[in-house]
């Protein structure tokens, strides 16, 4: 079976379309067997069909149980908290027509229940980032105490209580929503870190900090422990593609006029759609 792990749509979903076209092309060109298709996360927003975008990602991961996922992005988090009046909508937003839409309840519903992280394959798959002292097995078992409060009956009350950014490094000793935040920026929203790994979340429209800052991006920390494991991520679009040899980063800015992508996590091999400039440079991401 390959796996093809795909970056940020943000409401793309025409991009979206024509790149899985070309994933089942190169998919039944090394075989009969089945392709599995991975989202990194930020299905929607910030693009012009978000509502499409989200009822095809949807609807091929019903089809395709198991063999269709996509994880929780940052924007993702926004939709639902927005959805459940637990956070405001942005200027910025393009959520107005799934909030509308006769089954936005549906998708809501199917959205609170997607994963943080994934292991596949000797590949950990998170949004945004991992704090330095997790190894790939804790990421695993702290998304999963985030995943198991949207899954659960206290989910809205924790949407009220998510946003903010402290605490801003992890601590094995954080309980309760503090725990649970820090677990959230961290997969979710991390870019920059100083470097013992307290995430900074002022500096976002850059590859780097300011000259002097001593930020350095989360995977060039020396003490990250999940240097062992190939992590693939997305939601840096000023970051643009990186392939190192355990690192995939797979935010190429479609949203902003670059591509989207998708890497083959078996060879590495790259599929890419051109995308028009929904949105000018700059905008927040």
């Amino acid at each position: 079976m390959r796996t093809y792990a795909i970056g940020d749509l943000q409401g793309c979903a025409h991009e979206a379309q024509l790149l899985i076209e070309r994933i089942h092309e190169d998919a039944r060109s090394h075989g009969p067997a089945q392709s599995r298709i991975l989202f990194v996360g930020d299905l929607i927003n910030r693009g012009p069909e978000s509502l499409t975008a989200l009822r095809r990602m949807k609807a091929l991961a019903d089809a395709h149980p198991g063999l269709v996922e996509a994880l929780l992005g940052n924007h993702d988090l926004h939709l639902i908290a927005v959805a459940v009046g637990a956070q405001r909508a942005s200027r910025s937003d393009t959520l107005d027509e799934i909030l509308a839409a006769p089954d936005c309840d549906a998708l809501i519903d199917w959205l609170r229940r997607r994963p943080l992280a994934m292991f596949v394959d000797a590949h950990l798959l998170v949004h945004a980032g991992v704090a330095p002292e997790w190894t790939a097995a804790q990421t695993m078992a702290l998304a999963h105490e985030v995943e198991a409060t949207l899954r659960g009956d206290g989910w809205v009350d924790f949407l009220r209580e998510m946003y903010g950014n402290e605490p801003a490094q992890w601590d094995d000793s954080l309980s309760g929503i503090a725990r649970l935040r820090c677990i959230v920026n961290a997969l979710t929203r991390m870019r920059l870190c100083t470097p013992d790994g307290r995430m900074d979340f002022l500096h976002k429209e850059s590859e780097s900090g300011p000259e002097g800052s001593g930020l350095v991006p989360w995977f060039d920390l020396p003490q990250r422990r999940t240097a062992d494991v190939t992590v693939v991520f997305g939601h840096w679009s000023a970051l643009g593609l990186v392939l190192r040899p355990n690192l995939v980063g797979l935010d190429s800015g479609c949203v902003w006029g670059g591509k989207l992508t998708a890497v083959c996590l078996d060879d590495r091999s790259l599929l890419q759609v051109d995308c028009p400039e929904y949105r000018e440079h700059g905008g927040k991401k």
